[in-house]
C-alpha cells in the first residue's frame, strides 16, 4: 500500500505562481498513491480556476473514496469565515481532503482548537512583529479495508504558531484514542519529527526534508504509525508547491 502526504499549496507552481490542473493531474499520476492526505486544497477558488482540487485528484488517481474537508469558507488572505461543516457544493472553500482507492468504512472529522487572538509573527525583512490571524485547523480520518487489512488514516495541517500546534495535535491524539488500529497519522504538521514523535508517543514512517521543496532543510510533513511498521520511504519535489511529497511504502500492518 502506497501513502502520499503532500501539501499542494492549492496546487500552484512556484515558478509562475499559477494553478494549472493538468500538472496536478500529473503530479499525483507520478506519485501514483493508494492513499492520498492533501493539505492546502482549494475548492472553487478564482485562484485555482475554480476547481475541486479534490475531484481533480481523485480522478488523477482513480480514487472512488475521497473527502474533502473545508477549514474555512471564502479565500484565504481575503474575506473568510471557520467553516462550520454546512458547506454549499458551490461554495468557495480551503481545506484538506483524504482520498483512497480502497473502500472507506467510515469516516470522521475532528475540528481542532483555534487560537482565539491574532499573534505576532515577524516576516523577513521587517523589524517589528505582525499581528496575524491563523487559519482554522481541522482533521479527518477514515477506516480503509486495505488490501494488506484494515487501517486508520488521519490527515490534518496543523498551525504555524509552535507554541499551539502541539496543542492541537494532542486534541487530535485524543480524538482518535479508540479508532481502529494500526493508526497513521499524516500531513503538514509545522513541526519536526522528533516533537511529533514526543507529543503523540507514535513512530515516524518517514525521516526526509520536506521543506522548502527545491531544497528541503526541515521536515514539517509526516507519516506517524501506532504500533510501529516497517516501511519504505522517500520525499520527492513535484512541479508544484513549496513542499515536497512524502511517499511511504507499506508491505504489511
Amino acid at each position: 500500500m502506497r501513502l502520499v502526504t503532500f501539501n499542494i499549496l492549492n496546487g500552484r507552481s512556484l515558478h509562475d505562481h499559477e494553478v494549472d490542473v493538468a500538472v496536478l493531474t500529473a503530479a499525483i499520476k507520478e506519485l501514483d498513491p493508494d492513499v492520498l492526505a492533501l493539505q492546502e486544497v482549494d475548492r472553487n477558488q478564482p485562484r485555482s480556476q475554480r476547481a475541486d482540487l479534490t475531484a481533480v485528484a481523485a480522478d488523477a488517481m482513480d480514487a472512488p473514496h475521497h473527502r474533502f474537508v473545508a477549514a474555512l469558507h471564502g479565500s484565504p488572505g481575503a474575506t473568510w469565515t471557520a467553516a462550520t461543516g454546512e458547506l454549499q457544493p458551490d461554495a468557495a472553500a480551503y481545506g484538506i481532503a483524504l482520498l483512497s482507492r480502497y473502500p472507506v468504512s467510515g469516516w470522521q472529522v475532528v475540528q481542532l482548537p483555534a487560537i482565539p487572538v491574532p499573534v505576532p509573527m515577524r516576516f523577513r525583512g521587517q523589524l517589528l512583529p505582525t499581528l496575524v490571524r491563523d487559519e482554522p485547523r481541522v482533521a479527518v480520518a477514515a477506516e480503509i479495508e486495505s488490501p494488506l487489512g484494515a487501517v486508520t488514516v488521519a490527515t490534518t495541517h496543523l498551525s504555524f504558531v509552535d507554541w499551539w500546534n502541539g496543542r492541537q495535535l494532542r486534541h487530535l491524539r485524543a480524538a482518535t484514542c479508540d479508532v481502529r488500529r494500526p493508526l497513521l497519522l499524516t500531513g503538514d504538521l509545522n513541526m519536526g519529527p522528533e516533537r511529533a514523535e514526543r507529543i503523540t508517543g507514535m513512530r515516524s514512517l518517514a525521516t526526509h526534508p520536506t521543506f522548502p521543496a527545491d531544497a528541503p532543510v526541515e521536515q514539517l510533513d509526516h507519516v506517524l504509525a501506532e504500533p510501529d511498521l516497517v516501511a519504505r520511504s522517500a520525499a520527492y519535489e513535484m512541479p508544484l508547491s513549496d513542499h515536497r511529497a512524502l511517499v511511504v511504502d507499506l508491505d504489511s500492518l
